[in-house]
């Protein structure tokens, strides 16, 4: 990606849309400090976060960054209410305080009675729903989520769709999805495709035809 420059606002919704492999995920990664940019800046709430060292960006990206991935990525060998408390206790918090966020987002998501079971004996949809707990429990001001649903039958898509929103609106973050669904991408106020390492403002009557043009 080369000349890409793009503006994302706090409480609003971005969808992030182009064909495989021009670099949405890695975009996503980059906006998300999982990765670092060869050149150019990202600056989140007018802060450069590259020029950080790497324990303030640790920090920085557990506060105020959840991420939702379309393999959830739980850790197996934990519990649903393990899974969630996870980066809780990461960030030094009791493990009173992250047992009791964690049952109360896991009770909204719709999963009370379920803390305690193992993530593998979860549906898809279920799974996924433990993940946005998970990308939630800090409080953050920023969801990141990458194809979400893309892992899951139509109808636990929905489900998970219509679950963020609902949620991100509620605590008034930021959302940015990358997502191949034209479906999802316009739920969000904002559609950007990507195309030859650039960003274009796509309005939601054309999100069919830049798919149709960048398959061509």
């Amino acid at each position: 990606m080369k000349g890409l420059s793009c503006t994302f606002f706090e409480d609003e919704s971005v969808s992030i849309i182009g064909a495989s492999g021009v670099g949405k995920s890695t975009f996503l990664h980059i906006i998300g400090t999982l990765e670092h940019p060869t050149s150019g800046s990202i600056k989140h709430f007018s802060q450069d976060v590259f020029s950080w060292p790497d324990k303030r960006l640790s920090f920085f990206r557990n506060k105020e960054i959840g991420f939702v991935f379309q393999f959830h990525h739980l850790l197996s060998e934990f519990n649903c209410i393990e899974n969630v408390m996870m980066p809780c206790l990461l960030a030094g918090d009791s493990r009173k305080e992250a047992l009791d966020r964690a049952r109360q987002l896991l009770e909204y998501l719709g999963l009370g009675g379920k803390e305690e079971l193992n993530v593998k004996k979860l549906s898809g949809g279920e799974q996924q729903r433990v993940a946005l707990a998970r990308a939630l429990v800090r409080n953050p001001r920023i969801i990141l989520a990458d194809e979400p649903t893309g892992n899951l039958d139509e109808k636990s898509g929905q489900k998970v769709a219509q679950l963020l929103f609902r949620v991100r609106k509620e605590v008034k973050a930021a959302l940015i999805i990358v997502t191949h669904n034209l479906s999802l991408a316009s739920m969000t106020d904002r559609c950007i495709g990507l195309k030859a390492g650039k960003a274009y403002e796509i309005p939601k009557e054309g999100l069919a035809e830049f798919v149709m043009d960048e398959a061509a």
